[in-house]
């Protein structure tokens, strides 16, 4: 399923995860909640089951601005569909049956299970709440998370994640091309300089704009990549071996792309 997570970025999610990341991100505040809940009925009213573009709903709505539609995600009711150049289509589903405090400690579980370690202002700043529910929010899970030191400070694993944490990283494979906003790098503050300590290279992986690809070579990021259309252009930080670089073409070529013809052609700019 398709949704506005985090920060209103669009997430594809399985369609059971879908209360965490958006009633999970339900604000405290009364009014607010008020607002977007009025804002789901509204919306739920004027589309009554049709799927309609994003940009056919600010004026039927009277929406000061298109993308305060946005924020009647977080009543876990709006679903999307889009495939990255169009304007989405948006459609409403019945409430989900979960309290938002739920929710959120479910949201948080997530966050730390995969960014993790983790404090309650990384929190905040990866799901873009205020930051009194996610010091509530780590608070309530206290007694399930295990304090940890890291060379930017410390910071909280989830206690059952420890066994993992210790095991000693290994590479799954000699070289990957994430994607852009993968997981491994979706990172702000100071976590961003534990993974790139180089300044010049964060920004060059941590655009204003849309981010590049992340060239992954022995568990290590050596780069970064970009595609148009069958042509993949990677943009190297270190001279690599031969090898590295025949395996970086063998993984361009193995990407899955319906939209192109013929086969996928790497560009290399050392």
């Amino acid at each position: 399923m398709q949704i506005w997570g985090p920060r209103f970025s669009a997430y594809v999610v399985p369609t059971r995860d879908v209360a965490p990341f958006t009633l999970g991100r339900m604000p405290d505040e009364i009014e607010d909640r008020r607002k977007f809940e009025d804002l789901a009925r509204r919306l739920d009213g004027f589309l009554k089951g049709q799927r309609v573009r994003f940009g056919d709903l600010q004026r039927p709505l009277r929406l000061s601005h298109p993308n305060y539609v946005r924020y009647a995600t977080t009543t876990g009711r709006v679903r999307i569909r889009w495939d990255g150049a169009r304007q989405p289509m948006i459609w409403m589903t019945p409430a989900v049956k979960i309290e938002p405090e739920a929710a959120r400690l479910e949201l948080a579980r997530r966050y730390l299970h995969v960014f993790g370690p983790g404090t309650a202002s990384s929190f905040v700043n990866w799901a873009g709440i205020a930051p009194a529910s996610g010091r509530a929010t780590f608070t309530s899970l206290a007694r399930s998370l295990t304090p940890v030191r890291t060379p930017i400070g410390d910071a909280w694993i989830l206690t059952k994640d420890e066994p993992a944490v210790r095991v000693s990283p290994q590479a799954e494979a000699a070289v990957r091309l994430l994607p852009s906003g993968d997981p491994y790098f979706l990172l702000q503050g100071g976590d961003r300089e534990l993974l790139i300590p180089d300044a010049i290279r964060r920004r060059a992986l941590w655009t204003p704009r849309v981010w590049p690809g992340a060239v992954l070579v022995d568990g290590e990021i050596a780069g970064t990549w970009r595609r148009a259309a069958g042509t993949v252009t990677i943009q190297t930080w270190r001279r690599l071996t031969r090898a590295q670089r025949d395996a970086v073409e063998a993984e361009a070529a193995s990407l899955p792309l319906p939209d192109i013809c013929g086969h996928v052609v790497v560009r290399w700019d050392d």
